[in-house]
């Protein structure tokens, strides 16, 4: 196994590590037994790292002191190793190293977790998850259903609801598809070739694609909800609301289009400051459009959540019910594919002009939208319920390169005007930019301004 030699300072930042939902920190006393359920939450969850060798001491006044004491061979992690090996047949779900540094006891193992496509049991047999700094055992069937929800072991697109079979059959939605895609198709006798019918009940999948108002059989997790904040600082308050929150319905191919078309219309209302003075906001309809129409294929259906698009001054989020399936994760979002609702991918590309033309493309296209006109890349958060994709109006030049181009076509800048061309939203990082820049002798602050009138120009 590999040995890594790390510096002194390596060291102290290992021991500064805060336990979280990616990291955990165990001594070598640890019993195999008891890491696998560690191993299993990480598996099961969004991967993560454990370093094994370093112990911790609760001290009266509450803080806790860690110290580096390894193993005193890497022959005597063997039975960690092992037991980790045991957990999944083809052991390719972690990389292993040894971390060593002169003048510290021993080798600390570093073990590395992946996510999953498959659920991993812990020794006992019982699956963890990851919360937090917690490993919680999914110790009901409740919640092993949700886990493989989760992890797209099922599908609730293939469970059957308890509505008349002809809101699917006798559509105006599915028969306007059948005449321009299947012409010499009867209804039920597609949906049936399909596994969209069971016995006399239609699918989840049926209904989302088919029905012409699927929210009477799917209410609150079938619609998109759009929202616009006359703000740009964090969290949702109805103070800053512009209007009534809109609310989309129809079959997924309609939703899709609207939401889209709506989002669309409200981010070009809004003005920003520019370098030309007030400017209208926009962002790549490629970016809009393969971002609502990855939220709305792959959230998870079995929870009773609306997707959400929250529109602010500077920044627009998509949030789509559900945690990453499968083995995806945020930093490997754009590089792997799982479809948590393949019979939704598979079906919507068979209508005319299909929102998902690249089939499992689509961030990759939104994402090279935004660099193309110089704008950041999307960021992907992932919380314990859903998926965030932040789309924000930031230019990829640095700051301090903005308020240059600003001040090659105007003669004064202040701090508010920075802000808001840079993205940066507290006034004391604005501040440090300008006396970086005054340090280097390219702007000056304008005399006889001070307090919230002051200024900056060129030197």
């Amino acid at each position: 196994m590999d040995v890594r030699e790390i510096s002194s300072e390596e060291v102290e930042v290992i021991l500064s590590y805060e336990e979280s939902h990616f990291r955990d920190v165990k001594a070598i006393d640890i019993q195999p037994a008891k890491l696998s359920q560690t191993i299993s939450a990480f598996a099961n969850t969004a991967g993560g790292e454990i370093f094994v060798g370093l112990d911790e001491v609760d001290k009266s006044d509450g803080t806790t002191v860690r110290s580096w004491r390894g193993f005193q061979d890497q022959e005597s992690a063997n039975g960690l190793i092992q037991a980790i090996e045991g957990l999944s047949p083809l052991g390719n779900f972690y990389r292993a190293q040894f971390l060593k540094c002169a003048g510290q006891i021993g080798y600390v193992l570093h073990l590395i977790i992946f996510k999953t496509r498959e659920i991993m049991n812990a020794t006992s047999g019982t699956p963890y998850v990851r919360r937090g700094a917690q490993k919680l055992p999914v110790s009901t069937p409740e919640a092993l259903a949700r886990l493989q929800l989760d992890k797209g072991i099922t599908t609730f697109e293939d469970n059957t609801l308890a509505v008349p079979l002809d809101i699917v059959t006798n559509s105006v939605t599915v028969l306007e598809f059948l005449i321009s895609e299947v012409p010499t198709a009867e209804p039920e006798t597609w949906l049936r070739s399909q596994m969209l019918l069971a016995t006399d009940k239609p699918t989840v999948a049926a209904v989302l694609l088919y029905a012409d108002v699927p929210q009477a059989a799917l209410p609150k997790r079938s619609s998109i909800k759009v929202f616009r904040y006359r703000t740009r600082e964090e969290g949702l308050d109805r103070e800053t609301l512009a209007f009534d929150p809109l609310t989309i319905e129809g079959p997924i191919y309609d939703v899709i289009e609207k939401a889209v078309t709506h989002t669309k219309e409200i981010v070009e209302s809004i003005k920003k400051i520019g370098e030309s003075g007030m400017e209208e906001i926009s962002y790549p309809d490629e970016t809009l459009h393969e971002i609502i129409t990855n939220a709305v294929l792959h959230r998870d259906y079995s929870i009773a959540t609306d997707i959400q698009i929250r529109i602010y001054d500077d920044r627009v989020e998509v949030e789509s019910p559900g945690r990453l399936p499968g083995h995806v994760t945020v930093d490997n979002v754009l590089n792997e594919q799982f479809a948590r609702n393949p019979k939704l991918v598979r079906l919507i590309n068979k209508f005319p002009d299909p929102p998902n033309k690249d089939v499992g493309e689509g961030l990759n296209t939104a994402f090279a939208a935004m660099r193309r006109i110089r704008l950041k890349e999307p960021q992907v958060q992932e919380s314990d319920n859903s998926v965030i994709v932040h789309i924000r109006h930031e230019r990829l030049s640095s700051p301090a390169q903005i308020v240059l181009e600003y001040l090659d076509a105007n003669d004064t800048i202040t701090n508010q005007i920075g802000r808001e061309i840079t993205g940066l939203r507290r006034d004391v990082q604005m501040k440090d930019v300008f006396v970086a820049l005054r340090k280097q002798k390219l702007i000056e602050q304008v005399p006889g301004k001070r307090g919230r009138a002051s200024a900056w120009r060129k030197a």
